[in-house]
C-alpha cells in the first residue's frame, strides 16, 4: 500500500526538495506551506508528475489552530499518515544576544520548537500503534546550530534547535514500543533561501572555507538523509540525530 509523508514548511528549500524526492520514492505527500501557495502548488505539480498523489495545505504551524486544520486536512485527503517529516522553522534577522526582544524570542520558539512540539503530538496520535495506529517514522529538523550556538547572530534559533534535540531523544525512548521511530537532521551551510531571512543571502559561500569538506550542500543531500530515516533500511534506528553539515562542527 503506497505511503502517505506529511511535511511542514515544504513549499522551499529542504521541504520542497524533500517531497520532490520523497515522490520518486513512491510517497504520496502532503506538502504544507504557510504563505507561499504558488510555490508549494508547483511542488505538488511536480510530485504529480512523477505519478504520485499530493496537496498542498496551508496553514500556520506555529499555533494549535494551523496545526489541528493541517492534519484534520491530512486525514480527509489521504485517509492515513506514515510518515512525518517536523520541517517547518525560519531564522530571524542576525541579532546580538542581548539585543533579541522578547516578542521575537517568543515568534521564533513558538514555529521552531513549541510548533513542531504539537505537530509531533498530532503526528503520534495517528501513528502509534498504542491508539490505534499501524506505527511509523518521524523526522525531526534540528541544526548544526543545536551544537554551534548561534553565537554573535542567533542564539534564539540554536535555542530552538536545542530543544529539537532533546525532543527526538525523548520521543524516541518513550515511541519506541509503539511503533514509532524518531530521528533528527542536523543540516549544517546548506544553500537555501533560509539565509536570506537573517539578511545574508550569501552566507554559504562567505563560510563554507569553515567546512572541513570546502563547500556548501544541497537541499537533496539532506533530503536523502531524511527518506533513509523513515525508510525500513533505517529500522534499527531511532533517537539519532545525524549531521549533515560537510563536517562543520566535529
Amino acid at each position: 500500500m503506497t505511503k502517505t509523508l506529511l511535511i511542514t514548511g515544504a513549499s522551499r528549500g529542504i521541504g520542497a526538495a524533500t517531497a520532490r524526492m520523497a515522490a520518486a520514492q513512491g510517497y504520496d505527500v502532503a506538502v504544507n506551506y504557510a504563505q507561499n501557495r504558488e510555490a508549494a502548488d508547483q511542488v505538488v505539480a511536480d510530485i504529480r508528475k512523477a505519478g504520485r498523489k499530493a496537496v498542498a495545505i496551508g496553514a500556520d504551524v506555529s499555533n494549535i489552530d494551523g496545526i489541528t486544520m493541517l492534519f484534520a486536512a491530512v486525514d480527509k485527503e489521504f485517509g492515513r499518515l506514515d510518515a512525518f517529516f517536523n520541517n517547518a522553522g525560519a531564522f530571524m534577522p542576525a541579532s546580538k544576544f542581548v539585543d533579541i526582544a522578547p516578542e521575537r524570542l517568543a515568534q521564533i520558539v513558538a514555529l521552531n520548537a513549541t510548533g513542531a512540539f504539537m505537530c509531533a503530538q498530532a503526528a503520534v496520535r495517528r501513528m502509534s500503534t498504542r491508539l490505534g495506529g499501524k506505527g511509523g517514522g518521524i523526522v525531526n529538523m534540528s541544526s548544526l546550530a543545536a551544537k554551534l550556538g548561534g553565537a554573535g547572530e542567533s542564539t534564539d534559533y540554536g535555542f530552538t534547535k536545542g530543544a529539537i534535540d532533546t525532543l527526538t531523544i525523548g520521543l524516541a525512548k518513550e515511541l519506541a514500543g509503539e511503533g514509532i521511530r524518531v530521528n533528527a537532521v542536523r543540516p549544517g551551510l546548506i544553500y537555501t533561501e533560509i539565509h536570506a531571512g537573517m539578511g545574508f543571502p550569501d552566507r554559504v559561500d562567505k563560510l563554507k572555507d569553515q567546512v572541513p569538506l570546502k563547500r556548501g550542500g544541497s537541499p537533496e543531500e539532506v533530503g536523502d538523509v531524511v527518506l533513509w530515516l523513515l525508510s525500513d533500511k533505517s529500522s534499527y534506528v531511532t533517537g539519532a540525530l545525524i549531521d549533515v553539515g560537510g563536517g562543520r562542527g566535529l
